[in-house]
């Protein structure tokens, strides 16, 4: 059988040293003749063991991109991919998109290859605002500059407003982006097979104050009220600019933006699990004296 992988693209953590993977990369490489490529404003670091190219030779040239870092890496190994599937290789904390650890990357490697693997589609979520488009992978936010007053948007669903949020922050999230900062706004965990987009308020100073979870088949636009304090618009934790009262945000969700490559080592249940300390967590009768 034919090897898969022909072409190899990394994407690199900003900080972490990531010397020590590529030298397994580009060996595992070399004995199968396939190339490795990076991004030439990050593979300086590489001691020139990757070639640089510009981030549309990359996805143009690439069968498999493999991510270094955590899930920031991942994110941003999304939007450079264009649909190419993103292998991720955890260097730091657990997160919950990477799929395996360094030690076990020659194997996945040759897993990959040798065609033992699924690939699992992710949504994103574009944001209109006019004639821009701002796409994410796990969150839009409308988030309030500090000295100034509340976020106050207007939720209108299928072309009707449904609901007011008054808020430190107004976030719409894919279910990737449910462990993210829908997550630490006191939003649910959805599966990331599930199809649809979580709104939800942080530090909510309205009376309604609960999460939504609605259909990617309904139309989804969040207004600024004029009586809104200043508001930044984030997409996945990246400051896009700020947004002037009347603004009108049309949301869409992007059906299979992203794959992922999984290799059926652990869930994404076995993954939260890890992350939040689930397994061994309390149970009620712990607390009977």
């Amino acid at each position: 059988m034919i090897g898969l992988i022909r072409a190899i693209g990394l994407v690199l953590h900003p900080r972490r040293d990531c010397v020590p993977v590529i030298e397994t990369i580009t060996e595992w490489a070399r004995a199968r003749q396939t190339d490795v490529f990076g991004l030439a404003s990050e593979v300086v670091r590489a001691n020139g063991l990757v070639k640089p190219v510009t981030e549309d030779e990359l996805h143009e040239r690439a069968d498999l991109i493999v991510s270094l870092g955590g899930d920031g890496t991942m994110l941003r190994a999304f939007r450079i991919g264009n649909r190419i599937p993103v292998l991720g290789v955890n260097l730091g904390r657990l997160g919950f998109l990477a799929e395996v650890d360094v030690p076990e990357l020659g194997s996945a490697l040759n897993a990959i290859d040798d065609h033992r693997f699924t690939v699992e589609t992710r949504s994103g979520l574009c944001a209109t605002m006019g004639e821009q488009d701002i796409v994410a992978f796990n969150d839009i936010a409308l988030v309030r500059v500090p000295g100034f007053g509340m976020t106050e948007v207007m939720l209108h669903v299928e072309g009707h407003p449904f609901v007011e949020y008054a808020a430190d922050a107004v976030v719409v999230a894919t279910p990737t982006g449910s462990t993210a900062y829908n997550f630490a706004a006191g939003g649910p965990i959805v599966s990331p097979r599930a199809e649809g987009l979580l709104v939800t308020p942080a530090a909510p100073h309205s009376a309604f104050n609960r999460a939504l979870f609605l259909s990617t088949s309904e139309k989804l636009a969040l207004e600024v009220m004029d009586a809104s304090g200043e508001v930044a618009l984030e997409a996945d934790g990246r400051l896009m600019g700020k947004v002037q009262p009347g603004t009108m945000i049309d949301l869409t969700a992007l059906p299979g933006a992203a794959r992922v490559v999984r290799l059926g080592r652990t869930t994404f249940y076995q993954r939260t699990q890890r992350k939040f300390r689930l397994i061994g967590s309390a149970r009620s009768d712990d607390f009977l004296c």
